[in-house]
């Protein structure tokens, strides 16, 4: 039987050529058959690549980038207020004129502004009993247009949209600095000052005053703004005072 076999092993192939070839095409053909299949998915799977990612640079068209590149000028060319904190202190004696001061901050003793209003204090205190005040001071002279808003040395004051007087810009003069220096550990207050600091001739006379913080706007050159803060946003008093200059 051994001998059998190993006569078949080696017989076979020459008798039947054919079979063994035809196994072994159709073996190479399914080979073939399952590289090529394996190239074509590899390839259908890479095109899928590019084309979603032609897709996503196709999204973002030129006119897309330019007309957001306008967008961003225009919103950066839009002039925009500029807001900062301050704090304002209203004060005068009782049977005088009000005074408004601006501070960068309470340690300060030399006010970026310090007005001299002719407004009697007794008929500012009426207003604000009402719980809103808007002072405003226009400047309507050809010939200060050119200089810094605060420095403007002459003002016409309105009161609630009437007309009231005017007012003038001053130096702070060291009685100023004096009174400033002892409120500088008040940030937010009212009260009394006793006679003897602050303004000319206050040797007799206390003086009242206001001190709170105040929101400060610069809308242009030619318009700034002061709004007092109520603490702890509470509703309370209403007080602006506007900066106003025409050409």
């Amino acid at each position: 039987m051994t001998k059998i076999d190993s006569l078949r092993r080696f017989l076979l192939p020459c008798i039947f050529p054919s079979a063994v070839a035809t196994q072994t095409i159709t073996v190479k053909k399914r080979l073939s058959t399952s590289l090529r299949d394996d190239l074509d998915e590899t390839a259908a799977i890479n095109g899928q690549e590019t084309t979603s990612q032609d897709g996503e640079e196709e999204s973002v068209s030129p006119e897309d980038s330019n007309a957001a590149s306008f967008s961003m000028t225009t919103t950066l060319q839009q002039p925009r207020p500029s807001k900062s904190m301050v704090i304002g202190t209203i004060f005068g004696q009782r049977r005088g004129h009000v005074w408004f001061c601006i501070q960068h901050d309470r340690l300060s003793t030399r006010p970026i502004l310090l007005l001299e209003l002719s407004v009697p204090t007794n008929q500012l205190v009426k207003e604000m009993q009402s719980g809103l005040v808007r002072i405003a001071l226009e400047c309507a002279r050809p010939e200060l247009c050119s200089c810094p808003l605060r420095s403007v040395p002459v003002w016409v004051v309105f009161c609630n949209g009437r007309k009231i007087g005017f007012a003038i810009r001053r130096k702070a003069s060291c009685q100023n600095r004096l009174m400033l220096k002892t409120m500088q550990s008040m940030t937010v207050g009212a009260g009394v000052i006793p006679a003897g600091f602050g303004l000319p001739g206050s040797d007799t006379e206390e003086i009242m005053y206001m001190r709170a913080n105040y929101e400060h706007v610069v809308g242009s050159a030619d318009s700034e703004s002061f709004h007092l803060i109520n603490p702890d946003e509470s509703s309370g008093q209403e007080f602006s005072v506007f900066l106003l200059r025409s050409s």
